[in-house]
């Protein structure tokens, strides 16, 4: 009995022999961590800082919207500079490209010039996004995906932690100079990469592909990627769209010190996210995909869908720890059911890059739609037509197929 037990948790990655994250995995971990702390200090302010300019709030969310939009266009192009070039040069050249146009957003003197530069720093965004998932996917083993996408996300959840926290107490110092600290902060994640990160290609580490790259059309095939389609939608509609665009906007018209309120609402969401990691990624590994992807989608529908309703400062911060809880469950199962769906001897730069897609798009269309709703409706009509998206990806996510095998040559043959 103790012996099955021990097989069991070594097969799962949790057992004494079960294997390692890779180096490289580590490096990429530390590059995450300095990006994620430097955004945090410029997320809470950048839908105010385009207010600034004496623009609407639809047009204060177009400037979260453009980034995203880059990103979506840019995807497919990014996929395609990998295979050519190799992810270690791209992954370079997007932090670059961030840093420097993150840096420059301190001295717009129009809204337009906002615009270009968060659209030019949404190519690199992608650029260094797709590269950090197609590593990842290549170097984690088959029995670890969910920790090795736990401890990845777990890297931008701290930063995410410790810089609104930061921003908060450096909001003395204006809006304009947390750009330039930002774009420093990305600068040294690119100089990390490069010094620690082996010049080596991907294809390299984990040897040659043993099989033809997994096509997008062979990939919709599956309904695990069909479900993580619309779950990659919802996740960027209300977390990376809604959340950083019209969050800030809610408090400040809320509170009195609504930047504040606003900086320290997305740490404790982003506790919340890196509470509910510690355990989800393993969990993912051992009973599955599917409840943790269906859990976290409803925990976070709900509890985004009714921020809108949080008429204090706790329950502001307490409504988005949950919700934060509920987006730590649904990541990496996701990522890992992609992982599954690709494997480690097979490419699949587009299939990550429509993926990459998906959630860009949500990201997109939520700020623009609910900034709209807010005006017309108010603010809690906005945040309900969130809820009602994530519950629509946890029911699409039903009838999605479970990727999780017991043995890790299945996990292997997965997508094929």
């Amino acid at each position: 009995m103790t012996s099955n037990a021990t097989s069991q948790d070594t097969a799962s990655g949790t057992g004494p022999g079960a294997p390692k994250i890779p180096v490289e995995i580590w490096v990429l971990v530390s590059a995450a961590f300095i990006i994620a702390l430097g955004y945090g200090l410029i997320a809470p302010i950048i839908p105010q800082f385009a207010v600034s300019f004496d623009v609407s709030m639809a047009a204060a969310g177009a400037v979260v919207s453009i980034f995203a939009m880059s990103r979506l266009l840019f995807a497919p192009v990014s996929g395609r500079l990998i295979d050519a070039l190799g992810s270690r040069k791209v992954y370079l050249t997007g932090l670059i490209t961030v840093a420097v146009t993150t840096a420059l957003v301190a001295f717009a003197q129009e809204y337009w010039h906002i615009l270009l530069l968060r659209g030019i720093g949404g190519v690199g965004s992608t650029m260094f996004t797709v590269s950090a998932m197609g590593l990842i996917v290549k170097m984690a083993p088959p029995s670890i995906r969910g920790k090795a996408s736990s401890v990845y996300a777990s890297a931008f959840l701290i930063g995410n932690i410790i810089g609104p926290v930061v921003g908060a107490a450096l909001s003395m110092l204006g809006m304009r100079i947390p750009f330039v600290i930002y774009g420093g902060a990305v600068a040294l994640a690119a100089f990390v990469v490069w010094w620690r990160m082996p010049k080596m290609d991907d294809s390299a580490r984990s040897g040659a592909h043993t099989q033809p790259p997994l096509n997008f059309r062979e990939a919709f095939r599956d309904s695990a990627y069909r479900s993580a389609l619309f779950g990659a939608f919802a996740n960027g509609w209300s977390n990376f769209g809604v959340r950083v665009a019209t969050l800030p906007l809610f408090a400040a018209a809320v509170f009195q010190h609504g930047g504040a309120a606003a900086g320290l609402a997305m740490a404790t969401f982003a506790a919340g996210n890196a509470v509910a990691l510690q355990f989800s990624g393993r969990l993912a590994d051992r009973i599955g995909r599917k409840p943790l992807i269906i859990s976290g989608l409803i925990v976070n529908a709900v509890f985004t869908g009714g921020m809108g309703f949080a008429d204090g400062f706790w329950p502001l911060l307490i409504v988005s720890a949950i919700a934060g809880a509920g987006a730590g469950m649904l990541n990496p199962a996701q990522q890992a059911v992609l992982a599954d769906v690709i494997g480690n001897n097979r490419s699949g730069g587009k299939v990550l890059a429509n993926y990459q897609m998906a959630q860009d798009f949500g990201a997109i269309t939520g700020p623009i739609i609910v900034g709209a709703v807010a005006e017309l409706m108010g603010f809690r009509a906005g945040f309900l037509i969130c809820g009602v998206i994530g519950l629509a990806a946890a029911a699409i996510w039903t009838f999605g197929r479970e990727t999780l095998e017991k043995d890790d040559t299945d996990l292997e043959r997965v997508g094929q």
